[in-house]
């Protein structure tokens, strides 16, 4: 049985999700769970964060089974259904903090550690930079040059054009650029 759910389709799988097959998310999960950790670590620069961001997709993704529409794209729709959570999460923070700064007057962040090792401080930096970035560009980017994701397969997932998505890559890169240059020629960002 088991092997012949890791041999299954994932159209095969959903619609033993419909069912009642809980075997069958399972497989689900088994097969998609490290891409979409990675894919959240990379947005997030935080591996706690990215897992339980990750669980309430697949949670979602399962509530959704029935209304799913077999398209070929189960990776895609669940990436998307993060991609989504995450956005909603970021607007409630923004919202949260200017309601904070306008309470108490400061945004109240907590400082950056310093690091000690070379590799470990340039690690911090580029996450820091990559998650400064408005999510539309952050999203492009980290699908296509560390997910290694084609511009459609992106376009498809975030539901745009192919140029905006490479626009979006464009402009991402050029914001990192310029975030971390003052920390490529010796002074902290």
């Amino acid at each position: 049985m088991l092997e012949a759910l890791q041999q299954a389709s994932d159209a095969d799988l959903i619609a033993r999700v419909r069912s009642g097959q809980t075997s069958a998310f399972a497989e689900i999960v088994n097969r998609y769970k490290d891409g979409l950790v990675g894919y959240l670590i990379r947005l997030l620069g935080n591996r706690e964060r990215a897992e339980d961001l990750a669980q309430e997709a697949f949670l979602r993704l399962y509530e959704r089974s029935s209304s799913y529409e077999e398209r070929g794209q189960l990776k895609a729709y669940l990436f998307r259904i993060a991609t989504n959570q995450l956005r909603s999460e970021e607007r409630r923070t923004l919202r949260w903090n200017r309601i904070t700064y306008l309470l108490r007057g400061t945004n109240g962040g907590p400082p950056n550690q310093e690091r000690t090792l070379l590799q470990d401080e340039l690690r911090h930096e580029l996450l820091t930079a990559i998650a400064a970035l408005p999510l539309r560009f952050r999203t492009a980017l980290v699908l296509r040059e560390i997910e290694g994701w084609s511009y459609r397969s992106i376009s498809e997932t975030l539901n745009c054009s192919e140029g905006t998505v490479k626009s979006r890559i464009h402009r991402a890169r050029d914001l990192l650029r310029r975030r971390l240059a003052p920390y490529w020629q010796g002074a902290r960002p």
